[in-house]
């Protein structure tokens, strides 16, 4: 079941709209005709706003929770009117976000993550939400951890991106919320793995994993969507939110990671990958209210592909790490990668009776210094062990 809190379906909304949605949706928002209809994320402030927003609707594709904002389409020249409104905070194209990977776990030694196993920090009773494509529901390395999963984009059928079976994989859909491109299943297994005897072990290995799939089988999901499960993972009460997804600033993005952050969400993501380059973090990464992550390799530098700038505020392992997908294993390469690194590492801390804010200071405090820029992994690199008061120097 998609996740429209209106009963309107995804599907149904889009037949609904019509050819001229998607004229407008490839050209972008600044380039539609004043009669093209658009897809738009309204913030407001006030029930007057609110109720102003939905009489130029021609349909309600979204109605949030718990933020201040609509996903609606209408024609061009009513959002435009809107933008003029007192009552209204912002109009924005509704655009998408994409999946942080490259090509395709060493990177759990590196972080000394089995030092903490050892000690017995597993990462048992914190909740791992993972922002992402899904999560292979069935598979042995995984299985025993999964809790609940929630879909704001229907499995295998494509969505923004085209047929799953040119773009995804062919795994069964067996929950709404199942990985039909492999990328949320790889970060899964690096957060929290199971500790067993086959396959890869996470860095947390006992939490309880989530799956918010909010990125279709292509590996590309709307801002609205996005925010939807960054929503949704705030009013479970979920303790961690593992974001490997990023694209252009958003202000429904922006709100939601607000609430999420005042909720007691811990919030990490993944810096991006437009590497080489400067001043170049992409959101949510460079939202305050979130950890941003960029990536290094084996030999401790940084990864060719990281994006970097002053927001990033640790590093982790990113280039050629191994971890599950659907149906078995594989080695993928991104800041996506290093991201699920750091996530699992929260959930030992905040299991261990840290809050989101004590952690995140935790895990800077103790980052290793391996001789990088600030802009290029902020406090250093990811020690698990050390943020829980372990001796790493096993290395």
């Amino acid at each position: 079941m998609l996740g429209n809190d209106n009963g309107v379906s995804r599907r149904n909304v889009l037949k609904l709209a019509g050819a001229s949605v998607a004229t407008a949706a490839g050209s972008g928002l600044a380039a539609a005709k004043p009669d093209d209809t658009v897809e738009v994320n309204v913030g407001f402030k006030s029930d007057r706003g609110r109720g102003a927003a939905l009489d130029k609707a021609d349909e309600t594709v979204r109605e949030f929770n718990s933020i201040d904002a609509l996903t609606l389409r209408l024609p061009k020249k009513a959002a435009t009117a809107l933008e003029s409104n007192p009552n209204i905070r912002y109009v924005e194209e509704n655009g998408t976000m994409h999946a942080l990977a490259q090509d395709l776990p060493w990177g759990v030694d590196r972080v000394d993550a089995e030092v903490a196993h050892a000690n017995g920090n597993t990462g048992e009773g914190t909740d791992i939400a993972i922002i992402d494509t899904g999560i292979d529901s069935d598979h042995p390395d995984l299985q025993a951890n999964l809790g609940a999963g929630k879909a704001f984009v229907e499995c295998g059928t494509g969505g923004f991106t085209g047929s799953c079976s040119f773009q995804g994989n062919d795994n069964a859909c067996n929950e709404p919320w199942d990985d039909d491109n492999d990328h949320g299943t790889h970060c899964a297994g690096t957060a929290d793995g199971v500790d067993n005897s086959e396959g890869v072990v996470g860095v947390s290995t006992e939490a309880t994993l989530h799956a918010v799939k909010v990125l279709d089988c292509g590996g590309g999901g709307s801002m609205s969507d996005i925010a939807a499960g960054i929503e949704y993972v705030a009013d479970q009460g979920w303790d961690v939110a593992s974001m490997s997804l990023g694209g252009d600033a958003s202000s429904t993005l922006k709100d939601a990671v607000e609430y999420a952050a005042s909720e007691g969400v811990f919030l990490v993501a993944a810096a991006g990958n437009d590497g080489e380059c400067t001043d170049c973090v992409g959101h949510p990464a460079a939202y305050d209210e979130v950890m941003a992550v960029s990536s290094t390799n084996d030999s401790d530098e940084l990864s060719s592909f990281s994006s970097t700038g002053s927001e990033v505020e640790i590093a982790a392992p990113g280039s050629d790490v191994y971890s599950t997908i659907p149906g078995g294993y594989d080695t993928f390469s991104g800041t996506s990668m290093a991201c699920p690194h750091v996530a699992g590492a929260a959930g030992q801390l905040i299991a261990d009776g840290n809050d989101a804010a004590t952690t995140r200071q935790q895990l800077k405090d103790t980052a290793e210094d391996i001789g990088l820029g600030d802009n290029e992994s902020g406090a250093g690199l990811l020690d698990a062990a050390a943020a829980l008061g372990y001796d790493s120097s096993d290395d």
